[in-house]
């Protein structure tokens, strides 16, 4: 018996120890500080004494796991009055386009306001009494990730009922130098389109902040990173991988999400967390050699059959040379050219399709079979002027 306690201790000191180490391990390996860290070591009269809205998810942590709720609420020089939830909900386990309700915090005891059901945009009694909205949330780098659209919806809120609005930076998972695909135009903004950008815009929360100000004009308050460079892909931060939805439980997903989520209403359809794609009535040896013949940079396409989907997995080669929105074009082109999928187009509204493109002008390329290098010049000059305009509200280098 007293062998048996022996082991068991060892075992429970070698556990602790093990997990000493690896926290060591970790802290040592993180290359940046978050806005949020920052904002508590040197910008807390930002904060202190104001009544705080924050807006944010299980997303909003610290490089050491600490809630940046929880700071605010068991901090006795700040007053934490209200959360705003966007999609997926306050702890991130929302499915996607589900509703999300507002309730009383159990813990906080403050109310938990929804911003994805059916309002979206704060009210004005929201914010009666609030001196400033804080935004704590990690972006995949995604137009069509609405977490960056309830960012765009409070700011124009806060700047209604003459409010400010203070962006906790965080990285951009796709890094500051992927900026791919189609712009969106004027009349195809939404809710998974908010603003003028291209599918990935390399921008992180923060410079997406300052681009936004451009038309909405609120007093606006970036709480950049330390550290962060533009060639920085999540890996290179050190920073431990938080599931932002639930199908997106890791950084692979994150990356190749543009890629293989494009086809709502055409038959093609993601898998296994964005890491599949194909459709019915495919051959996937097939599928796969045609794609892997268009040599398209940093990924390699695996012929897999999934059930009645013949489709391909993506293998990334090179994730600082992966073109995340061509390449998921070209699975679109390419996959049409073999069964001829039937393309969603506009009539009385616009379907989900195209808010996804931005345009309609893709959907009308693809339909035609044009070639792939076609297919890219069409968007090339607009993606051009993008680049430009976003340069003035870069924040880093």
């Amino acid at each position: 018996m007293k062998k048996i306690i022996k082991l068991i201790t060892f075992i429970g000191i070698f556990i602790i120890l093990v997990n000493i180490l690896s926290s060591y391990i970790y802290e040592e390996n993180i290359k940046i500080k978050l806005g949020n860290e920052s904002l508590f070591e040197r910008h807390f009269d930002l904060i202190k004494g104001k009544r705080i809205g924050l807006i944010t998810n299980h997303t909003g942590l610290n490089s050491r796991f600490q809630s940046t709720a929880e700071l605010l609420a068991n901090n006795h020089q700040t007053n934490l009055v209200a959360l705003f939830a966007s999609e997926h909900g306050l702890d991130g386990k929302a499915k996607a386009g589900e509703y999300v309700e507002s309730y009383l915090h159990d813990q906080y005891k403050i109310p938990v306001y929804s911003l994805y059901g059916p309002t979206r945009k704060p009210t004005p009694k929201m914010l009666e009494n609030i001196d400033l909205l804080l935004y704590d949330i990690q972006d995949i780098g995604a137009r069509t990730y609405t977490y960056i659209s309830t960012l765009n919806y409070c700011m124009w809120a806060a700047k209604d009922n003459g409010k400010t609005v203070l962006v906790l930076d965080r990285p951009n998972p796709l890094g500051g130098l992927i900026v791919d695909g189609p712009v969106s135009e004027e009349d195809f903004r939404s809710f998974i389109g908010v603003d003028i950008l291209p599918m990935a815009h390399g921008m992180t929360v923060g410079e997406l902040a300052r681009y936004f100000n451009r038309r909405i004009g609120v007093r606006l308050i970036v709480i950049p990173m330390d550290g962060y460079t533009r060639d920085m892909m999540f890996p290179d931060t050190g920073l431990y991988w938080i599931p932002t939805s639930p199908m997106i439980p890791d950084f692979l997903s994150a990356l190749v999400y543009m890629a293989t989520g494009l086809g709502e209403g055409t038959g093609i359809r993601q898998g296994d967390y964005f890491k599949w794609v194909g459709g019915k009535g495919i051959n996937s040896r097939i599928f796969a050699q045609e794609l892997n013949q268009i040599g398209l940079p940093g990924v390699q396409f695996v012929p897999e059959t999934n059930g009645e989907f013949g489709g391909v997995r993506l293998f990334i080669t090179n994730m600082r040379a992966f073109q995340p929105a061509y390449t998921g074009l070209c699975i679109l082109s390419c996959s049409h050219k073999l069964i001829s999928y039937s393309v969603p187009k506009n009539e009385n509204e616009l379907t989900m399709f195209n808010k996804i493109m931005g345009t309609a002008l893709i959907g009308r390329l693809i339909e035609n079979d044009v070639s792939y290098q076609d297919l890219k010049k069409a968007y090339w000059e607009p993606l051009e002027n993008f680049k430009k305009e976003r340069e003035k509200y870069l924040i880093y280098q």
